[in-house]
């Protein structure tokens, strides 16, 4: 199993903590240029009644507070779904050097579904995106949350 695979299953696992909470299911791991483990996160905004709390901005701000800086540079971050624009907009603001995620989000993706903002020629930081790691089991964990939910509301 090579690695990305291997920490996208932990940010899977991630993703079910947050699905076990009644969040949506989003897993996020942080890895420093050695390998060393960051931070892992999941979504906890309904929780925390705080829209900012996505997987990805509470595992940078785990991992800055760990590091004591703001920038997470050299860094390599693997999360279930593509990242909305927020959470790309924390990526790029932390100098993330590589980009790993699972499914694309055709609602609210920003880096190739949706939106394409790190294609934008003005941003002074440029990262690297691998995607479709694990893409059927990100897909469908999110997938079965969301099915689970109509079926319970109608």
């Amino acid at each position: 199993m090579d690695i990305h695979t291997e920490l996208m299953k932990e940010a899977l696992a991630e993703a079910r903590k947050a699905g076990e909470k009644g969040e949506v299911p989003v897993g996020a791991v942080l890895i420093s240029s050695n390998g060393e483990l960051l931070a892992k996160a999941h979504n906890e905004s309904i929780s925390r009644n705080d829209p900012t709390a996505h997987a990805e901005i509470l595992a940078l701000r785990k991992a800055g507070k760990k590091l004591g800086n703001y920038r997470i540079s050299n860094s390599t971050f693997y999360v279930t779904i593509e990242p909305c624009i927020m959470c790309i907009g924390a990526l790029i603001n932390a100098r993330i050097r590589h980009l790993v995620y699972g499914a694309r989000d055709p609602k609210a993706g920003a880096v190739d579904s949706v939106y394409n903002i790190l294609q934008n020629p003005r941003l002074n930081h440029r990262m690297k995106v691998s995607s479709g790691i694990l893409e059927r089991e990100c897909r469908d964990i999110i997938q079965s949350f969301f099915k689970r939910l109509r079926d319970n509301t109608s």
